[in-house]
């Protein structure tokens, strides 16, 4: 299984950046998809996830109104539309792929990284205030 992430770059506070995440070796359409980031001297952390079907959103609170996860299951990709970035929003960007099918396995929440068996390798997002 592979993610290919892209779509990072640098931008001006108040812009808008788009993320793809390509995924390839397994039936994506099965698998709920998340997105995380890890700034500078930071831990990782939870920004958005899908569910399998595309039909549920989680956001964390920071980026809550300002960001949008969607889905294209024929294309095996998940994007990430940022919008009204803030210096904050500054780090590495990593998409991930659940490690169970639909609604089986863990069943900790899909902001838990220990959801996530598979990993993208990041694309860096730089917001200049």
């Amino acid at each position: 299984v592979q993610l290919q992430a892209s779509g990072g770059g640098l931008v001006q506070a108040g812009g808008s950046l788009k993320l793809s995440c390509v995924v390839s070796g397994r039936t994506f359409s099965r698998y709920a998809m998340g997105w995380f980031r890890q700034a500078p001297g930071k831990e990782r952390e939870f920004v958005a996830a899908i569910s399998w079907s595309g039909g549920t959103t989680y956001y964390a609170d920071s980026v809550k109104d300002r960001f949008t996860i969607s889905r294209d299951n024929a294309k095996s990709t998940v994007y990430l539309q940022m919008s009204s970035l803030k210096s904050e929003d500054t780090a590495v960007y990593y998409c991930a792929g659940r490690s169970s099918p639909g609604s089986s396995g863990s069943s900790r929440p899909l902001s838990d990284e220990r959801q996530y068996g598979y990993w993208g390798q990041g694309t860096q997002v730089t917001v200049s205030s």
